[in-house]
């Protein structure tokens, strides 16, 4: 029933794209929109998206603010390929082509956030009131961007004061479980100066899934963000940019068990610094100075109301300095290949220097990490209609061996309506802090996780006070480096234009090498284990991705999206090749040998993910309306039957499911714009996903000055 439903999905769409239906002067609408946008993050200068010969998503200001999204987890968890996935947390993350949250990088106007806790990047704590555009590069990008770019890069684009006049908007939006969403935005550009000022407060009373169970699901949360921009040109050539950016939140960690209230609180924090100088030294080579600050603190704080006994306390504290230096060089074409030696193109290369710095409980001590990097790029034109942009990047690391990520891309206009596209990257990820350093005892179970680096030292602590029953691996084992974990990534698709349509179709295949998990390396005298991080894991996704949109009218916009994703373990499959993974079958009871077709895949992976959306104007009565429908398969949580691995016999899948989020706005007094809408319409809920409450109702009036 629901990849019928995939599928109706899938030929409505089809249907729309094929239809032959003409326009005249189309308006500007998010078709149009899209296609024309330019983009920064593929290649760090400015490329017309439809030009590019890498698999990109671009999200526009006019489809945030239609879709009336508020937080960045919801509105990429609408957008094709991409999955938002809670961790033990509750933090929600992305998922790429299938690749975890883990690996993909974060930047907010080129330079990266931080503050993964507990792996997963948490969205919800970026606003989308005060952004221009966000832009997200499918597949390895450690080229460009080094570490954490191994799955993608998701960028986010403010905007920049354009008009001497002071313009922005200041709104209030009310929803479902108290939830407030209140924006203030300010800019204006004088003849050098510009300026923009933002600042959010999101709250909500929480809400719980499951009444059986005592405490809240989600606990009550209050949050800030504040964030100013400067821009100064000091003349044509030589311009500056200062930014400074800050989040807070506390949220209620309280719970009750057993009729009594425990009390507790989370507070997170964080500042982000940074400024540029640009300067163009000649018409044809610009450089770029940037400096970057972020620290992101994250504490915890539990305690029994009775005894006033501290049952849990923690810290998180991250900071990382990054200054870099890059120039971009255009070969014109007065520069042919018989004077310089390079066809029409742009060259960027850069340098610069990485510092990290982690103070959190469970550690022995302030741990850092420094790196340096050097990257280039070269985006020319061979020939007439093909595109190749050829990079990479050599990273020197304080912590594992030195990384060299080369990637190429390719894209050849057949004709004006086809043109294909592919690209091979090298992507790889650090070893982060708590897989190197981490030293942590569960006081209730009783069972020790130790990083890698401090692995052999805390081992020899638990000998000397008999808690090691025995140690189950070498002494060598523990005294090699941690490799850091790396991906080949191969892209192959092709756009195409028809009539006032538009469909991308992109094949996909990540070969993974060097993950890292968790093995035991000895038993405890109490009967639990001793566990640590090796590599060893190797994986691969596989799958593509087709989307389609078409304006049927100046005022009617559809578009419809799918994706289909394939994620094995390789060992696992060759276990079970090898008739080594077993099973107990629940009909009979008897333990039978696993088969590759029960073997379903990673965990949180779906098969099929697909949506529909259209977005329809009414001018005249100054009025738009939306409808985004999105479908997700089955997929598993977690392994219940102890084999390792997720097949047809766990117990653990959410089976799948459609959500369907509106939204109407009508505009009046030309200034002033009312929208109402609501996120999961059909009211889906499931207590095994805490981020899907039911409905979610909105009202927001807007402002516009």
């Amino acid at each position: 029933m629901r990849f019928q439903l995939t599928t109706c999905l899938l030929l409505i769409g089809s249907y729309f794209t094929i239809a032959q239906t003409r326009v005249e002067n189309p308006t500007d609408s998010i078709l149009a929109q899209q296609l024309d946008e330019v983009i920064v993050t593929a290649t760090r200068t400015e490329r017309q998206l439809s030009s590019l010969p890498l698999p990109v998503t671009i999200v526009g200001k006019k489809q945030i603010i239609k879709s009336g999204s508020v937080r960045l987890n919801e509105i990429l968890n609408e957008q094709t390929g991409i999955i938002t996935v809670a961790d033990e947390s509750g933090f929600q993350g992305v998922q790429i082509q299938g690749i975890a949250s883990d690996y993909i990088l974060i930047l907010i106007d080129g330079v990266p956030l931080v503050g993964r806790s507990a792996g997963n990047f948490d969205l919800s704590r970026l606003t989308v009131g005060n952004i221009k555009q966000i832009e997200v590069v499918k597949g390895p990008s450690s080229s460009l961007y080094g570490s954490e770019a191994l799955g993608g890069v998701i960028n986010i684009i403010t905007e920049k004061p354009k008009t001497e006049a002071l313009t922005g908007n200041a709104s209030y939006r009310i929803g479902s479980f108290s939830q407030q969403d209140i924006n203030l935005d300010l800019k204006q550009a004088f003849k050098k100066f510009r300026y923009g000022f933002f600042a959010n407060r999101f709250s909500s009373n929480g809400y719980d899934l499951n009444e059986d169970v005592e405490g809240n699901t989600v606990n009550p949360f209050t949050n800030y963000t504040l964030n100013g921009r400067l821009y100064y040109d000091f003349n044509d050539n030589l311009s500056l940019f200062a930014s400074g950016r800050f989040y807070d939140q506390n949220q209620d960690a309280g719970f009750t068990l057993d009729s009594i209230q425990y009390q507790g609180d989370t507070k997170e924090r964080e500042w982000n610094a940074h400024t540029r100088l640009d300067h163009k030294w000649t018409p044809n080579l610009t450089m770029a100075y940037e400096l970057y600050y972020t620290n992101y603190i994250a504490t915890e704080l539990l305690a029994d109301p009775i005894s006033t006994a501290i049952l849990s306390d923690s810290d998180f504290n991250q900071k990382l300095f990054r200054p870099e230096v890059r120039g971009s060089y255009t070969f014109s074409s007065k520069n042919n290949t018989e004077t310089t030696g390079f066809q029409n193109g742009t060259l960027t290369a850069g340098i610069g220097l990485q510092l990290d710095e982690l103070d959190r409980t469970y550690f022995d001590k302030t741990v850092n990490f420094s790196s340096q990097y050097a990257y280039a790029q070269y985006d020319f034109d061979p020939i007439e209609n093909l595109n190749v942009i050829a990079g990479a990047r050599f990273d020197n690391h304080s912590e594992y061996n030195n990384q060299f990520s080369p990637k190429l891309a390719l894209r050849y206009q057949l004709n004006d309506n086809l043109s294909i596209k592919g690209s091979i990257g090298y992507g790889f990820k650090a070893p982060d802090f708590r897989q190197l350093y981490f030293d942590f005892t569960n006081s209730a179970v009783g069972y020790t996780v130790l990083g890698y680096n401090v692995a052999l030292d805390k081992l020899k602590e638990l000998e000397e006070q008999d808690q090691i029953l025995n140690v189950v691996v070498t002494e060598d084992d523990l005294s090699k480096p941690l490799e850091a974990e790396s991906s080949i990534g191969y892209n192959l698709g092709f756009n195409l234009k028809h009539g006032q349509g538009n469909t991308e179709v992109n094949f996909f295949r990540n070969d993974f090498k060097n993950l890292i998990d968790t093995r035991i390396i000895a038993r405890k005298t109490n009967g639990q284990n001793v566990f640590s991080y090796v590599n060893f894991d190797e994986i691969y996704t596989t799958g593509f991705e087709i989307n389609s949109a078409y304006q049927l009218t100046n005022d009617l916009n559809i578009s419809a999206g799918y994706q289909l994703l394939y994620a094995f373990d390789k060992q696992k499959k060759q276990d079970i090749k090898d008739n080594q993974v077993f099973v107990r079958d629940p009909n009979n009871g008897q333990t039978i040998a696993l088969s590759q077709t029960d073997y379903f895949g990673l965990v949180n992976r779906s098969r099929h993910n697909a949506n529909f959306k259209i977005y329809y104007d009414i001018p005249a009565a100054q009025t738009n309306l939306n409808i985004r429908l999105l479908y997700r398969s089955k997929y598993a949580q977690f392994d219940t039957n102890g084999n390792g691995l997720i097949d047809n016999y766990d117990s653990s899948f959410i089976d799948g499911f459609v959500t369907v989020n509106a939204a109407a706005s009508k505009t009046f007094y030309n200034n002033f714009t009312l929208q109402v809408g609501a996120n999961n319409f059909l009211d889906y809920t499931d207590n095994n996903i805490p981020t899907m409450p039911g409905i979610q109702g909105y009202l927001k009036l807007n402002y516009q000055f």
